[in-house]
């Protein structure tokens, strides 16, 4: 065998010991090596309010953080919030660089073939938010306008796959996508885009808390109301346990609530 011979099938093996690696972390149960880590790495887009963002300070926190370390919290674990680019969200669970997607995180059909999915939380649906200055004050509104949504999110997929709602009405038949809807936002303020679709609870809180609550309709869309779940590896059947025990029991304690109503001024468990 020739010297580039050798090295040729080096790099050749190589690669497979690299690939059977990145398997075995994706085909492995790994609730035992966090509880001996004492560490859980979530993934999830810090822009995302009330759900997980990166406040003013600099400091992450939100909604579904103070949940994760409220469930973890009971099994001695710490929980490590790892920022990543929404769109590759599944890719970087696969990958192992993270544990668990976490952050108003949609159950979806699509979603449910790649991810194994934590019993549901809380509900949201998709709403359309317009300037009451552009007299667009229902979905039909939208015809020839301009749309806004956020890549990678369930309310792109929704508009994908429901044409008959949005996108067979919009200029292009397709919306301009975004990598988070703050900076949709500030384009809808400036009239770069004449709506954007976005979740109910992203909307509500950041319209609020910014004042402008009556400076913008927030319309009824008609896709399918959303359960918002935890979503793991296919294989960590015990870690998705787990979480499921311990959600359950924050809500029978009333620790949930405790947090829920901090966020949302109320108990936004959907079991209840």
């Amino acid at each position: 065998m020739t010297f580039k011979k050798i090295i040729g099938f080096v790099v050749v093996v190589a690669a497979f010991i690299t690939l059977a690696a990145c398997g075995n972390k994706s085909s492995k149960d790994s609730w035992a090596a966090i509880k001996d880590k004492k560490e859980v790495v979530i993934g999830f887009d810090n822009t995302f309010v009330p759900m997980g963002f990166k406040n003013d300070k600099g400091k992450n926190e939100g909604f579904d953080i103070d949940l994760a370390k409220a469930v973890f919290k009971r099994y001695g674990i710490k929980v490590k919030m790892q920022p990543i680019d929404w769109d590759m969200k599944e890719t970087e669970l696969k990958n192992g660089s993270i544990d668990l997607i976490w952050n108003g995180y949609s159950v979806t059909k699509e979603r449910e073939k790649k991810v194994l999915f934590s019993d549901p939380y809380m509900k949201n649906e998709q709403v359309l938010v317009t300037k009451k200055s552009s007299k667009i004050d229902s979905v039909s509104g939208m015809k020839d306008k301009i749309l806004g949504a956020q890549q990678g999110s369930s309310g792109y997929d929704a508009f994908t796959n429901q044409p008959k709602i949005l996108k067979d009405i919009v200029k292009d038949n397709d919306a301009t996508q975004y990598e988070d809807f703050n900076s949709a936002l500030l384009d809808l303020k400036a009239g770069r885009i004449n709506g954007l679709l976005i979740d109910n609870v992203y909307a509500n809180y950041y319209l609020t808390k910014n004042g402008e609550i009556n400076d913008y309709n927030i319309i009824k869309t008609g896709y399918a109301s959303e359960d918002f779940a935890v979503g793991a590896r296919k294989s960590d059947k015990t870690l998705v346990a787990n979480i499921n025990k311990s959600i359950k029991a924050l809500h029978a304690d009333g620790e949930f609530q405790k947090i829920s109503e901090k966020w949302f001024s109320e108990d936004v468990y959907p079991g209840k």
